[in-house]
């Protein structure tokens, strides 16, 4: 199994091993321009970029695979990030790396822009499969080629528990919908995360779980259900009491509890990677 993903700050000694990983990657990325990844560009990344941006890492059993800079005020402002540069080192590539810096950035502020070079196929590639559009055409100035604007809506942000019987995961469906879902719902303005969930669980299922029993187990991006391709920040959490009794709400049909098969049948996309997760952590028969 690969080692954990850490998602951190740029530290000023990381300099030379992300320079080199830039270089490496933009080269990659950009072999029609001549002299990418070396010379003044180099220098703009070492002296400019990494020492005014708000710049981050991904790193994997020490090593660190991936670069993130971002053109915004500070974390967790909420109003939108524009993303300046997202390189992954050529050997970590398709580990998702890439993926996880984006959706970091997703989860600090919300709406995403960027531009790829027009004649960057797998960047084009990628931002498409993360839900970025395309919202014109502009020129690079500096090298007078092609590029393609892209945006990408602020995430939806859930909370949702993870609650186990016999290896069966508790899930539910709302009235007029055939679809199911993990226990919980969106944030009130003013709430914590774990005070969201709280307050769901009583709503739909009229559990008393309190906020402070609650522990993060997980986050999940993907595509929310029936929100026309708008990403989906799912933070789901374990804890509270396992002998349960629900009584669905107004706004709940039904609840069940589902196998992998099931979850995979009945219930909504993120549902998918949540039942991996679990699989992979021996909670649920694989």
């Amino acid at each position: 199994m690969s080692s954990e993903m850490i998602i951190r700050r740029y530290h000023p000694s990381d300099q030379d091993v992300v320079t080199d990983l830039w270089s490496r990657a933009a080269r990659q990325a950009h072999p029609f321009l001549d002299g990418e990844g070396t010379g003044e560009r180099a220098r703009l990344l070492r002296e400019v970029y990494l020492v005014e941006g708000e710049n981050w890492v991904a790193e994997r059993a020490g090593r660190v695979i991936g670069l993130l800079g971002l053109r915004a005020g500070g974390p967790g402002d909420g109003n939108g990030a524009e993303i300046g540069g997202l390189f992954v080192a050529p050997e970590a590539q398709g580990g998702g790396a890439g993926r996880e810096l984006l959706e970091h950035a997703a989860a600090l502020h919300g709406a995403l822009t960027l531009e790829v070079f027009e004649d960057n196929d797998r960047a084009r590639g990628f931002s498409a499969h993360l839900g970025f559009t395309e919202q014109g055409r502009p020129t690079d100035e500096e090298t007078g080629r092609p590029l393609i604007a892209l945006e990408r809506a602020a995430p939806l942000k859930s909370v949702s528990w993870l609650h186990l019987r016999e290896g069966r995961l508790l899930s539910v469906r709302t009235r007029g919908n055939d679809t199911f879902y993990l226990p919980g719902g969106k944030y009130e303005p003013g709430e914590t995360a774990r005070e969201a969930l709280s307050r769901e669980l009583g709503e739909e299922l009229g559990l008393v779980v309190p906020a402070e029993e609650l522990q993060e187990a997980f986050v999940i991006h993907d595509v929310a259900h029936g929100k026309n391709g708008r990403r989906l920040h799912m933070t789901c959490f374990t804890g509270g009491p396992q002998d349960i009794a629900p009584a669905p709400g107004r706004e709940i049909a039904e609840y069940a509890w589902f196998d992998r098969r099931e979850a995979r049948e009945r219930c909504a996309p993120a549902h998918a990677q949540v039942v991996r997760r679990l699989v992979a952590q021996g909670r649920m028969p694989g």
